[in-house]
């Protein structure tokens, strides 16, 4: 077994009773693995929506003030009152955060299994990705080839899973099309390509001309711009060609899901034959599986009553979909790594950057088609 350090650095945020947050790089011990455990350096993980949801907890970043020092930076901020009840299972826990990862394993257990993966390049799920060292069973490491990188694994699951997930539902919801909103995001990019690969209609629905332009130079036939004076009538029209009655939407707030839920309505009742006050009867679907505008979510019912907006996540997807299904999208995964799921990174920043303002200030924004790495073997 390789000599590991004693210690190890995480990044912790912690939820006080008051409602402070609070975020720190601290020093922990580090063991070494049980039988069928790897440990493995860290030398890669994203920064998605949900793990900012999950290391500020609702706090205001413009808001954190720096309590650490160089060597140990921290920060606090203020938990929204409104917000308490919710997080009232965590508070005085110290958060682990980030959902996913790659790296190298460097020590290994006895077991044959997870010897086997001495030096090997490795993703990770489950997480607690944000140390310098993961330590996980063996059976949980997915095995990148030898041309991958960590960088290449890093983000191969929430965005290549949620992906392939929403064409599952559509399947076995029995649309025929869909609509996907921050479609120029690295995970609507990959929606796009599956969508192309696979013969299905997508609609595409971005914020600028520049993220128009971006999808149509990767094969995306159906691409409608919400800045656009003309938005409503371009995706009437994308949503009447293709036919699309479900939509998943990462905007969240606002009237985006209200318009889509319309123009749907007005595709279907473009070609019905008789007239019902109740409006249509196909169903007409949109799932809020993420929050770029924190603003309540506004429906202007025109629509008839066949419809729905609900929360999505990918984990409780997982559960229900069973392992045929899981195990397809995963093998799917480690074959079209560097094509279909491949991620690209604005920047790669380390643990203790996490912590400092100026960068929170960048990789916080939620900016489509900006997506940061971290890298916890850099030096702070």
């Amino acid at each position: 077994m390789t000599a590991l350090p004693k210690t190890q650095q995480q990044l912790h945020s912690l939820v006080t009773d008051s409602g402070e947050l609070q975020l720190s790089l601290v020093e922990v011990p580090l063991a070494a693995p049980g039988a069928d455990e790897v440990v493995v350096r860290v030398e890669a993980t994203p920064i998605n929506p949900s793990d900012l949801g999950g290391l500020f907890a609702g706090a205001s970043w413009a808001d954190f003030t720096p309590t650490g020092t160089p060597g140990h930076p921290a920060l606090t901020g203020q938990v929204p009152a409104a917000a308490l009840p919710a997080l009232r299972p965590r508070v005085g826990e110290r958060l682990v955060v980030g959902n996913e990862s790659a790296g190298v394993v460097v020590a290994a257990g006895s077991n044959p299994e997870a010897q086997h993966l001495l030096g090997k390049t490795v993703a990770l799920t489950g997480g607690e990705m944000y140390q310098q060292y993961r330590t996980v069973k063996a059976n949980d490491c997915l095995v990148l080839d030898a041309h991958s990188t960590p960088a290449d694994g890093a983000s191969s699951y929430v965005n290549p899973l949620t992906s392939q997930a929403m064409v599952e539902v559509m399947r076995l919801e029995g649309h025929k099309a869909l609509v996907h909103t921050a479609a120029a995001s690295n995970l609507g990019q990959m929606l796009n390509r599956i969508c192309i690969a696979d013969g299905v209609d997508l609609v595409n629905v971005v914020r600028s001309p520049e993220q128009v332009a971006l999808l149509r130079a990767q094969g995306a036939k159906w691409v409608v711009d919400t800045s656009s004076a003309d938005f409503d009538v371009e995706l009437f029209a994308a949503i009447s060609a293709t036919g699309a009655t479900l939509a998943f939407d990462a905007v969240g707030g606002g009237e985006l899901a209200s318009k889509l839920l319309t123009a749907m309505e007005r595709a279907i009742s473009a070609t019905a034959t008789e007239y019902s006050r109740y409006g249509s009867a196909t169903h007409k679907q949109v799932y809020i599986y993420g929050g770029l505008d924190r603003s309540p979510t506004i429906l202007h019912r025109a629509y008839g009553m066949s419809w729905g907006v609900n929360g999505w996540l990918l984990t409780p997807f997982l559960e229900r979909a069973g392992e045929e299904i899981v195990g397809r999208m995963r093998n799917r995964v480690a074959t079209e790594l560097r094509t279909t799921f491949a991620s690209h990174y604005t920047d790669v920043i380390s643990l203790a950057d996490m912590l400092d303002p100026e960068k929170i200030a960048v990789y916080a924004k939620f900016a489509t088609g900006r997506k940061f790495l971290v890298n916890p073997a850099l030096a702070n």
